[in-house]
């Protein structure tokens, strides 16, 4: 008997910025975001220029979970065709306590002068959620908790069949917080975590809401996680520069997230 499909593809993981370079082109230039199928629910976290190389046909309507509001992590959401197909459903969920609040969030992007037309004024069925502590996409189960990061940021935690996958991006290690995510992320199959910055950069950039690859390691460890995947690369950080720091820490179960690279669970 074949095991429920539940896998993780890397669309977009660089952080900050999006980049187009030859020297980053193995690990990727698009801004976060990842496609997790789940049987028959199709989830992205975040909707960054990663996006754009998204699927656009679905069984099932898919959902966007985004983390927070920053730039690089919405800047794919205005030019995914799937919004523009008139009666296909998409649904955004957005940290806010409820619809009205995730929707005024969302329309401080997109609307004039930044943007032409709200995303709700699409030709597709745009519905726009508050993403709350805890809910379901059909038998996926989603829980979040918030991190440590300028304006926040949401750890996401989804269950299906069993496995447990989280989601950590641009997050900043403190002890409070730190302890809580342990248990959050207690016994995940696949754990996500914001590596931008290598250890000797992180007392010039104490504030700036990002951690290390250590960090990560310590993390996984701690709350018992199979396999640890390193996310949202610097903009200055190059293929030579990510593959240098993987190879220093030469294990099977941690791995830099490079764009197209598929994760089963």
């Amino acid at each position: 008997m074949n095991e429920p499909l539940f896998r993780l593809t890397v669309l977009g993981t660089r952080g900050s910025m999006a980049i187009c370079k030859k020297s980053h082109s193995l690990f990727g230039g698009d801004t976060s975001c990842y496609y997790v199928q789940a049987g028959e629910e199709s989830l992205f976290l975040d909707g960054g220029s990663g996006l754009l190389c998204a699927p656009t046909e679905f069984s099932r309507p898919p959902v966007i979970l985004l983390t927070h509001l920053h730039l690089d992590h919405l800047l794919g959401l205005g030019m995914y065709p799937r919004l523009s197909r008139r009666g296909e459903q998409t649904q955004i969920f957005v940290p806010a306590p409820d619809e009205e609040g995730a929707l005024s969030a969302l329309d401080r992007l997109y609307r004039p002068p930044y943007w032409p037309l709200s995303l709700t004024a699409y030709a597709g069925d745009v519905r726009v959620k508050p993403l709350l502590p805890s809910f379901s996409v059909g038998v996926v189960q989603v829980q979040t908790l918030e991190g440590n990061h300028p304006g926040g940021c949401t750890v996401i935690r989804l269950q299906y069949a069993g496995k447990t996958l989280v989601y950590a991006t641009d997050y900043e290690r403190d002890e409070p917080s730190f302890t809580s995510l342990i248990g959050f992320a207690k016994g995940a199959d696949l754990l996500l975590y914001d590596g931008q910055y290598v250890k000797e950069e992180l007392p010039a950039k104490r504030g700036f809401g990002h951690s290390t690859a250590e960090d990560g390691i310590e993390l996984m460890e701690r709350c018992g996680a199979k396999r640890l995947l390193i996310v949202h690369h610097d903009p200055g950080s190059t293929d030579e520069m990510l593959l240098e720091r993987e190879a220093r820490i030469h294990r099977p179960d941690v791995h830099y997230a490079r764009a197209g690279g598929v994760f089963d669970l």
